[in-house]
């Protein structure tokens, strides 16, 4: 029991990646979400990894962090423009080990350092415990169609706090 975990590691996304993030995303939806979501709403889901090379210009067209564990890509979070958490994936082996917190924390940052006043997600039903406890509030419920299948999330926000510039102007 004594023993520490390695903690984790961050890096920018490498489309070299993609095969690995497409397996993190799918192994995520089909062990994370069963209490919330049918098993063909995690098909149709898991389904936009399928093409690998569309998954990974995806990844590549927004701001994406990788966590390692040993040099091992085990989580990854994309910010797309300045204020919006496009994804969040950790690998469910990890999870609870605060790779998804050290994923968010750094789009939280980056967003605030891009002069975002405040950052919004998506949120999966699974994922709402987890941002409302990092004092994201909820919006509004939203139904998306993915491959025919229906899927409900939340728009979640959270105002970023302007630690980084004391006595600037906002």
């Amino acid at each position: 029991m004594g023993q520490t975990l390695p903690k984790p590691g961050l890096r920018p996304f490498l489309a070299e990646d993609t095969p690995v993030l497409a397996a993190i995303f799918a192994a995520a939806i089909e062990e994370l979400t069963g209490d919330d979501y049918s098993e063909a709403q995690q098909e149709a889901w898991a389904s936009a990894a399928d093409d690998e090379e569309k998954f990974g210009k995806r990844l590549a067209s927004e701001l994406t962090l990788i966590a390692t564990l040993q040099n091992s890509p085990v989580g990854f979070a994309s910010l797309k423009g300045n204020d919006h958490i496009d994804m969040l994936y950790v690998h469910p082996s990890v999870v609870g080990q605060g790779v998804g917190s050290m994923l968010c924390d750094a789009l939280e940052k980056l967003a605030g350092g891009r002069g975002a006043k405040a950052l919004d997600v998506d949120a999966s039903d699974n994922t709402l415990e987890f941002f409302t406890k990092r004092g994201y509030v909820a919006k509004q419920r939203n139904t998306v169609t993915v491959n025919g299948e229906w899927l409900a999330n939340t728009t979640m926000q959270k105002t970023l706090t302007g630690g980084a510039s004391p006595g600037g102007t906002s």
